[in-house]
């Protein structure tokens, strides 16, 4: 299929799937006119990419995970895979707990600004006249 159908097939752009064959990551063969065309298993290695994208991962990690589907018996490929994957596992922790205690001082400075709006939005109490 060509890139437009895959382009179709998948809802990502025809730019990105450029990008990923730049990056190794989605291959294609070219007519004799140069344009690109994708086996039918390009559908899917997409949606694959696309899941990895998603999770945070950069090209340069799913280059490196990659080869665990396209070689799965290889201990070494499995070996590499793993450790990138424990990697990125690791930095998506650390990701979770800088967004907590992001979300901690959001918290604290929402509770101070609800009390001030309260307090501001609290009529003053009269003053009595001096005798």
């Amino acid at each position: 299929m060509r890139i437009g159908e895959l382009s179709r097939r998948t809802g990502v752009s025809a730019r990105s799937l450029r990008y990923y064959e730049e990056q190794g990551l989605l291959a294609s063969s070219r007519s004799g006119a140069g344009q690109r065309h994708y086996s039918d298993g390009a559908v899917q290695r997409v949606s694959l990419i696309r899941q990895l994208f998603d999770a945070g991962m950069s090209s340069r990690v799913i280059a490196t995970v990659l080869p665990c589907v396209d070689v799965p018996g290889d201990l070494g490929v499995a070996e590499e895979t793993f450790t990138a994957m424990m990697r990125e596992r690791d930095r998506i922790d650390a990701d979770i707990a800088h967004l907590i205690e992001t979300r901690d001082a959001l918290d604290v400075l929402i509770r101070a600004n609800s009390r001030h709006r309260a307090e501001l939005s609290t009529p003053p109490e009269p003053v009595a006249p001096s005798p």
